[in-house]
């Protein structure tokens, strides 16, 4: 089964200045609403090519969770992101099949929108948080992912180019790729650039994961790689950046981490 990039998910401390401030980066802004049974509430940012950015807060403590832990230890930013498959049963047994048995699942989950929807999914999660969870529906996707305009945003942004993953062991991390991707992640190899930084990418449809560990055997320390590892020994693995796409000939100016709320985000054509 194939699957493809469903969501990236940024939590914060404030869901209504975040929603504010990406408004202000020319962002459509969507209220999302309340998780039953959990005190998460959130907002989407919808893009043309379906994947969405989901902007998470907490109304009370969750130190259960991991996404909130990560906010309280270290602050706003990328937590988690996720794929989507067509069956989340399927795709978790068929990942198993290939070796993956630190993917758990499925979960239920749900979401009640503002308008009074109720929004149904199945979820399955891997062991660590450098391979992605699965958010498969329950329900119709439209309900959970709007369409139309509100897919539109003044600043042109139309997708996902690029999902920037940073991992402690880049041939461990790839090795669960394989297993949870299959032959979508045929011809991913591990490289290393000058800065001493051990690269692997793998094309889902559109959208390019790229996965970045520092390379074991380099020659001295770069400032890049230094900066890697010292992401790694705080907030750990997982999505780090991304990269999207707009359709303006100017490209959107990168905001500063204060504006996006602890994301590296930057722009591409």
């Amino acid at each position: 089964m194939s699957l493809a990039l469903d969501h990236i998910v940024i939590a914060v401390t404030d869901l209504d200045r975040a929603m504010a401030d990406y408004r202000a980066l020319d962002f459509q802004v969507l209220p999302g609403g309340q998780h039953p049974g959990r005190t998460s509430h959130n907002a989407l940012v919808v893009f043309a090519d379906g994947a969405y950015l989901e902007l998470i807060a907490w109304r009370a403590p969750a130190p259960e969770e991991r996404w909130y832990r990560t906010l309280s230890a270290h602050g706003e930013g990328l937590v988690d992101y996720a794929l989507l498959p067509a069956d989340t049963t399927q795709a978790l047994a068929e990942a198993q099949a290939r070796g993956l048995h630190t993917l758990t699942g499925p979960l239920d989950g749900g979401r009640l929108r503002p308008d009074g929807a109720q929004l149904r999914w199945q979820t399955a999660r891997h062991a660590t948080p450098d391979v992605p969870f699965l958010c498969g529906d329950l329900t119709p996707r439209a309900l959970r992912v709007p369409e139309g305009s509100v897919r539109q945003h003044p600043n042109g942004a139309q997708g996902v180019a690029e999902v920037t993953v940073a991992v402690h062991n880049l041939d461990v991390t790839l090795a669960r790729y394989r297993a949870l991707l299959g032959a979508q992640a045929d011809g991913a190899a591990a490289t290393t650039t000058p800065e001493g930084i051990a690269l692997a990418h793998i094309p889902l449809g559109s959208v390019t994961l790229v996965l970045q560990s520092t390379a074991p055997n380099a020659t001295g320390e770069s400032s890049a790689a230094r900066a890697l590892r010292e992401r790694l020994s705080t907030r750990g693995e997982g999505p780090c950046a991304f990269t999207l796409r707009s359709d303006q000939h100017a490209l959107p100016t990168t905001p500063n981490l204060s504006a996006s709320h602890g994301v590296a985000l930057a722009w591409q054509h």
